[in-house]
């Protein structure tokens, strides 16, 4: 019997397309004011690599465990398939301007994972570094949080940013209420209607369910050291 890939199966590829066209406004309209066009940017769980492949940037790495990231990756993107808590095994401490994760710490089996993968995103991060969250948040949307089979991990963004602050990073910038739930949602869906979407706050509070936070590591933390 063949078996199917949670991953693959995940979009079809007109929805693939839509998901495309949405983060490339994303990043020009919100996300890309975070980076810098001189940044090492990495991208934790970066699944089919909308992001990373999006951005603009001086140098992209994509991490994520499925070996079919790397098909989706551009060609300006260095891929490696590795645990989120093993990160500084494949890329230097203190090398990275912004990590950044999207939809992919539901997808850890404990706290402790949760924990460890913030300490290897602090370790890999310069000092001043920052880390960029896009994540579920279980108190908009516990209806539908597990309604997919690979959600583990419940997060708020009042228990995600305790996890991140005693990571020991300071939080720059916390919004509970951002994006719909997911691309399948209804509204908005057209690359205009995202766009007025990003400009109108009161349009998040009412549809968003998944929060942004914005931390960074202090600027004076001692650098790691290799190994």
């Amino acid at each position: 019997m063949k078996q199917h890939n949670i991953f693959e199966d995940m979009f079809s590829e007109k929805e693939l397309q839509s998901r495309r066209a949405l983060w490339q406004v994303l990043c020009a309209d919100f996300f890309q004011r975070y980076i810098a066009s001189g940044d090492t940017v990495l991208d934790l769980g970066a699944g089919f690599c909308e992001f990373i492949n999006t951005i603009h940037c001086k140098k992209k790495i994509a991490v994520d465990c499925n070996n079919h990231t790397a098909r989706h990756a551009g060609p300006d993107v260095q891929c490696f398939s590795v645990d989120s808590c093993a990160l500084s095994g494949v890329v230097a401490p203190n090398t990275v301007d912004a990590v950044f994760m999207s939809n992919f710490l539901e997808h850890l089996p404990d706290v402790d994972a949760l924990t460890a993968t913030l300490a290897e995103a602090k370790k890999i991060l310069k000092p001043g570094g920052k880390l960029l969250i896009l994540q579920p948040n279980i108190r908009y949307a516990y209806k539908v949080y597990w309604d997919f089979i690979d959600h583990r991990l419940p997060l708020s963004h009042k228990s995600l940013s305790e996890a991140v602050m005693h990571a020991g990073f300071d939080i720059v910038e916390l919004k509970p209420k951002f994006l719909p739930w997911s691309t399948k949602s209804h509204l908005p869906q057209h690359p205009l209607l995202v766009k007025l979407y990003l400009k109108c706050p009161p349009a998040q509070y009412i549809m968003g369910k998944q929060l942004f936070l914005y931390a960074r590591k202090p600027a004076n933390e001692p650098s790691p050291e290799a190994g």
